[in-house]
């Protein structure tokens, strides 16, 4: 049975029983869905297995001479951090893949963790995307929003290039289906540009191979809506559309919180949210010899946190990840279904043809430079100036 095979972590993980309430509802964890009264080990085990990343200490000065710590700032970032780690498990290792602690994982699962560790060469650290912040906007040290993550993650992935996603960030709460299109299909950079360019981030991207930029084809999809659903609280009219999101197959989950802290949400109970915190200070984590992490601190084995969905700050980012194109296109119908069907006030809308009183949309391009991108690269697109005022927390 299910309980005798992960009896160990069960073991670990009993104070998630006495957290979550005896019901019939069905728990939505990223598009899958648990019942508490059947299969609550799978549900406590699929949470378990969510990379979670937390405030850490004791890492390298970001920029050599700023903080060693991203206490009281980093948590917008690290959720973030979550977003896209959830991407490229379902990328590279599939949305039903379990994690059991001191069992041995795939090469490529430490590959994906190596891609976080707070150093300035793993392509998606604390200390790349501070300092791609800098072109955001944002001083080292200082909160991010939602949107300035999603806008950070976007431009820090066109050095990745063993993911080789294509981020698209949606723009005044509109998906425009023929823009996602033509980025996931555009052709990847010829092999001169990726050798000319090799030198870049290479010890970031952990001595990636550019073969995965050589072969034509759909680019796995970061879809990534920022929204505003509400105004100093969330609007009722959007609960059962957000909810819905979380029941799709193609969930990441959402970015956003209370105002003073940043969630990373991943499902829902009823009218209450589930997600990970990384208010948690740990100290910093290096990869071994052999490439493999000491992977502990990154699974959050205590009890899921819980908070109704009303105390939900409005200003949010919901995430998808579509690995194939019919992926994409299954998203497509599930949104016309469950979210277009709202006539007024829908959470976003879904088009086909790019808005001709927008800028055209020109797929995004790795520039060609001779340093780490996150310290040259400027904000081409700022494309909200606003982000919710958070308070620092205090350490």
């Amino acid at each position: 049975s299910v309980l005798s095979r992960y009896e160990n972590q069960i073991t670990i993980l009993s104070d998630y029983l006495e957290e979550f309430p005896e019901t019939d509802e069905p728990v939505w964890i990223l598009g899958r869905q648990h019942h508490l009264n059947t299969d609550k080990s799978k549900l406590l085990l699929d949470i378990s297995a969510r990379l979670w990343f937390t405030y850490r200490r004791k890492f390298s000065p970001i920029g050599g001479t700023g903080p060693s710590s991203d206490a009281g700032w980093g948590c917008m970032l690290r959720c973030g951090q979550m977003m896209l780690a959830q991407a490229l498990i379902c990328r590279h290792l599939g949305r039903d893949w379990q994690w059991e602690k001191h069992k041995k994982q795939p090469e490529e699962y430490h590959r994906i963790l190596r891609c976080f560790l707070d150093r300035k060469d793993c392509c998606y650290s604390i200390h790349q995307m501070a300092q791609m912040g800098v072109g955001e906007g944002k001083s080292i040290g200082e909160w991010f929003g939602p949107n300035t993550v999603a806008q950070v993650l976007k431009k820090l992935a066109l050095f990745d290039e063993w993911n080789s996603l294509a981020v698209y960030v949606s723009m005044d709460n509109t998906v425009v289906i023929e823009d996602i299109k033509k980025m996931c299909w555009s052709p990847a950079q010829s092999s001169s540009i990726a050798h000319s360019s090799a030198h870049l981030h290479r010890s970031a991207l952990g001595q990636n191979k550019t073969t995965a930029g050589l072969c034509p084809g759909w680019k796995p999809l970061l879809l990534i809506i920022p929204l505003r659903l509400g105004i100093n609280h969330i609007n009722p009219v959007y609960i059962d559309a957000f909810k819905e999101c979380f029941k799709m197959p193609q969930s990441l989950g959402a970015l956003g919180g209370k105002p003073n802290n940043a969630y990373y949400f991943i499902g829902f109970l009823g009218n209450e949210l589930i997600y990970l915190d990384p208010h948690t200070t740990q100290s910093f984590v290096d990869s071994e010899e052999n490439g493999t992490v000491d992977d502990k601190s990154f699974h959050c084995q205590q009890a899921p946190h819980r908070m109704k969905i009303m105390n939900l700050d409005p200003s949010v980012a919901l995430g998808f990840f579509c690995k194939e194109e019919c992926d994409f296109d299954n998203w497509c119908s599930l949104v016309q279904k469950e979210i277009l069907k709202q006539q007024s006030l829908r959470m976003f809308e879904l088009v086909q043809k790019h808005p001709p009183h927008w800028p055209p949309f020109i797929p995004p391009t790795k520039p060609e430079v001779t340093t780490t991108g996150a310290e040259l690269i400027e904000s081409t697109d700022k494309l909200f100036e606003l982000e919710e005022e958070f308070e620092i927390l205090s350490v």
